[in-house]
């Protein structure tokens, strides 16, 4: 759903603030005049007058015993700094507030309320909704267990979670909560007070998202002429209600009534907010957009560059525009491209292409004392982050189901670790001048990305936005950029569609056509996504795909290049012959357009000097430990999926519940031949290779893993969701007799990251190890990003349920293959080894896609 005129977030810091001033700050006079000044000028939009007040007041504190006038001077700041634009100055504020908050006043004081929603306001901006919700949550229900239902700061909580809700698409949710908080508003404050106002503006939104414009345009006309009335027409708030009216009136084409709106919405925010707070980006880009949908580009094009400048460009918009100008001749053909690329790349940066990014930087530092530093420096980040997000959670929780003990312990240690990385910053400046150069990489040019190329690559770079996508498609000596009729939904229903037919088990019953791979789907993708660019495409052997939103789930190998006689063949074989653009090409998946930098500068420094290790074949049940009862086990072909099943129902007590466990993770017998047949074509050790027991945890975390080239996992991989109570994805390994921090027999992601790899590739031989964390969460992510964080340079994964046989035969071929003739690269011999499967006739299955084609290569698939 478009969001350009959904600006409701920021009428949660103002509303916030009229609660910051203590009853123990009132009484010394100095100061609550003071704090006065703060909260009179903060609501005026004139921050640059607060902010010295601000710091001012922080400073004479600092010393004093009162952690309750100090939390809520910092709360005045942090205020202020959000007001700014400054959520980087404001967040670490608000925390500490928190903090001294509880200290001095207890778990259950209502007067946290305030800091609470100011942090949860923070994190709503960022669109970081999981923790934003529960921190609203508990604010309502401080204000609620301590003041009147009626009260106004009762409405205020009710408008906040409401506006979040609307954030997250949950209209039916958020409606009831605002017509509460407006009864409130309007018997307390009467029918012209400036939160009737706000509420009356969110409203008017949520009839607007809902197609209910005869409905919207009331309250948001209603609420513009109160704010006019009560709080002058140039303050920043009566913006807020121009902006909405005026995106009210373009969604109905009354595009003369709409621009006088947009143009005296962005002037007050200028003059009030100056030329770099959010709110201006806000107003320029939606100015741009409404000037680009009512025909004229050339008015948009310098407003939509003027969000180009500031980082906060939204892709929907500048996109759309740049494409236009190119197109017409606005700007020259390769500033719109690169205009356009460092937007994506800016706009779309995923996690794993940031772990790629930090990998590239150690590399680059080279194997000595910088390297090491490095790596230090990315550790700590990484574990205070964690610290910092434990302590956010347990912070939203009533205070029964706190261990203040357990945070007070991890706000010392956030405080430890960021004296040791100021220590290591003034290391780097003294004795790595270079390094920042390293560790901030700019956006690709063209010119930067074609050298990086091959004669026979293709690079394709994917964005999706709202109602339409775009490719671009880049060679060594050519480039194209086209626009795609799908948006973000479209193709989210499309790709879900598409791998609905990827499920082993129709290949094994075959029953009816019912749920079969679709082929004309896969033709209908191929046309909408790489028929644009085929004339650039085609020719060239391998394929580089830079995918994003729902594109990532898309395993594209599986795309039908030509028209198919029938969408569902009559029989398994008939998929045998459909035009995969497998036959045509290799197919690559790198996380982001620099990760192709990142990893072909660095891909052939200081590998491993042993050929692989492996693990597989893991105990989940000890009844079927004996090599004998596991072959006599393995009788049928078992696909590597678990039942949904929660974690803690493994255990009891000390031990584990042995049948339950088996329910949820059949063995897997036949990935210990898959394990050494490969090591064998690798000449890998027997020593290398770990099975049953000693597939573990324990064996894993005390191996020397970076004196390897290849680390390999044969078993389950466990996406977040596979089991209830699993916060992260994992890979399955031999579940312990007494489960400890050091074993418990999951690998999660978070442990994957503290490992130490210099790894040419890693191999997951197992299910959903390409899915994203949750459900819509971009792919890539989990076990993938934590791989290249730790030293991976390339990644064999699955995008569904890989059936063990079928897992086998793939990966011990692929191996053979580069064994044969180690020149072809990853990617063109996992190409081979798929085609050698689909085209072997022995078996009808063999033709079915969800058994010869659940992998991909991320990462570097040629030699480097």
């Amino acid at each position: 759903m478009k969001r350009r005129h959904l600006t409701l977030v920021a009428a949660l810091a103002l509303a916030a603030s009229a609660s910051l001033v203590t009853a123990a700050l009132a009484q010394k006079g100095n100061l609550a005049a003071q704090s006065a000044r703060i909260d009179e000028l903060s609501k005026a939009g004139r921050y640059s007058e607060a902010l010295p007040l601000a710091q001012a007041m922080v400073a004479s504190l600092e010393k004093s015993d009162n952690g309750r006038e100090l939390a809520a001077a910092l709360n005045n700041l942090g205020q202020v700094y959000a007001g700014q634009g400054h959520d980087d100055l404001a967040e670490p504020l608000y925390k500490r507030a928190i903090a001294l908050m509880e200290k001095s006043l207890g778990l259950e004081t209502p007067l946290i309320a305030a800091e609470l929603t100011n942090l949860a306001a923070l994190y709503q901006r960022q669109s970081r909704f999981a923790e934003a919700e529960p921190l609203f949550k508990r604010a309502l229900a401080v204000r609620e267990k301590s003041l009147s239902r009626e009260h106004p700061d009762v409405g205020q909580a009710l408008n906040n979670l409401a506006t979040l809700y609307v954030r997250q698409e949950r209209q039916g949710e958020a409606e009831p909560l605002f017509q509460r908080a407006l009864a409130i508003y309007q018997k307390v404050g009467g029918p012209e007070h400036p939160a009737v106002a706000t509420i009356l503006n969110n409203i008017g939104q949520l009839d607007r998202d809902l197609n209910r414009d005869a409905d919207a345009e009331a309250p948001i006309k209603r609420s513009l002429a109160i704010r006019e009335k009560v709080l002058g027409a140039d303050h920043p708030d009566v913006a807020r209600s121009l902006n909405n009216l005026a995106g009210l009136y373009e969604h109905q084409q009354r595009y003369a009534d709409a621009e006088p709106l947009y143009r005296r919405a962005l002037v007050i925010r200028e003059r009030a907010l100056g030329p770099d707070h959010p709110d201006v980006a806000t107003s320029t880009s939606n100015l741009a957009y409404f000037l680009y949908v009512s025909g004229r580009n050339a008015d948009a094009l310098p407003l939509a560059e003027r969000t180009l400048a500031t980082s906060r460009a939204q892709l929907r918009v500048v996109l759309p525009i740049l494409f236009a100008a190119r197109q017409q001749y606005l700007l020259p053909d390769e500033k719109a491209l690169n205009e356009a690329l460092a937007a994506i790349q800016r706009g779309t940066q995923s996690s794993a292409a940031s772990a790629v990014n930090k990998l590239a930087v150690r590399l680059a530092a080279g194997s000595d004392r910088l390297a090491e530093l490095v790596r230090r420096d990315q550790d700590l980040a990484a574990e205070s982050e964690a610290l910092d997000k434990a302590i956010i959670t347990a912070v939203s929780k009533q205070s029964a189901q706190r261990d203040v003990a357990a945070e007070q312990r991890g706000r010392a240690r956030i405080a430890t670790i960021a004296n040791e990385r100021a220590g290591l910053q003034k290391t780097f400046a003294v004795e790595f001048p270079d390094y920042a150069s390293l560790s901030n990489p700019l956006p690709l040019t063209v010119k930067d990305i074609q050298p990086l190329l091959s004669v026979d690559e293709a690079m394709v770079l994917y964005s999706v936005v709202d109602k339409q996508s775009y490719v671009i498609a880049i060679t060594r000596d050519g480039i194209d950029w086209r626009a795609i009729p799908l948006g973000a939904d479209a193709l989210a229903q499309k790709v879900g569609a598409f791998r609905k037919g990827l499920d082993v088990g129709k290949a094994r019953d075959a029953s009816g056509k019912s749920g079969l791979f679709d082929l004309a789907l896969a033709n209908e993708l191929y046309v909408a996504l790489l028929g644009p660019v085929e004339a650039l495409t085609k020719d060239k052997h391998s394929l580089l795909v830079v995918p994003s939103a729902a594109l990532t789930a898309l395993p594209f190998h599986l795309l039908v290049t030509e028209t198919p006689q029938a969408a569902i063949p009559d029989t398994l074989e008939g998929y045998r012959s459909a035009a995969w653009l497998l036959r045509r090409q290799a197919v690559s998946v790198l996380p982001s357009v620099v990760s192709l930098k990142s990893l072909r500068a660095f891909a052939g420094k200081d590998q491993g000097v042993k050929p692989m290790t492996g693990f597989g074949d893991p105990v989940f049940n000890p009844a079927l430990e004996g090599p004998a009862d596991r072959r006599a086990a393995s009788g049928k072909v078992v696909a590597r999926n678990v039942a949904t099943i929660a974690y803690t129902d493994f255990w009891r007590g000390a031990g584990v519940d042995r049948a339950r466990l088996a329910q949820a993770l059949p063995q897997l017998p036949d990935t210990a031949d898959e394990l050494n047949a490969v090591a064998r074509d690798v000449g890998a050790a027997e020593a290398d290779i770990h099975l049953g027991r000693d597939a573990s945890e324990t064996t894993l975390k005390r191996a020397a893993l970076a004196q390897y080239g290849i680390v390999y996992f044969a078993t389950h991989g466990l996406v977040a969701g596979d089991v209830k109570g699993l916060g992260e994805p994992s890979l399955a390994l031999s579940i312990p007799d007494q489960p400890s921090e050091l074993d418990d027999g999951l690998l999660t992601a978070s442990e994957v990251a503290q490992l130490k790899l210099n790894a040419d590739w890693v191999v997951l031989s197992a299910c959903n190890t390409i899915a994203g964390d949750k459900p819509g969460a971009e792919a890539l992510s989990g076990l993938a990003r934590s791989f290249f964080y730790a030293g991976a340079r390339a990644l064999l994964v699955s995008h569904w349920a890989v059936d063990s046989e079928a897992a086998t035969r793939l990966t011990t071929s692929t191996f053979e293959l580069l064994k044969n003739e180690p020149k072809i690269g990853r990617a063109e011999a996992l190409r081979r080894a798929m085609l050698t499967y689909v085209d072997d006739t022995s078996s009808p299955r063999n033709a079915y896609p969800a058994m010869w084609g659940p992998f991909a290569l991320i990462g570097e698939g040629e030699v480097r």
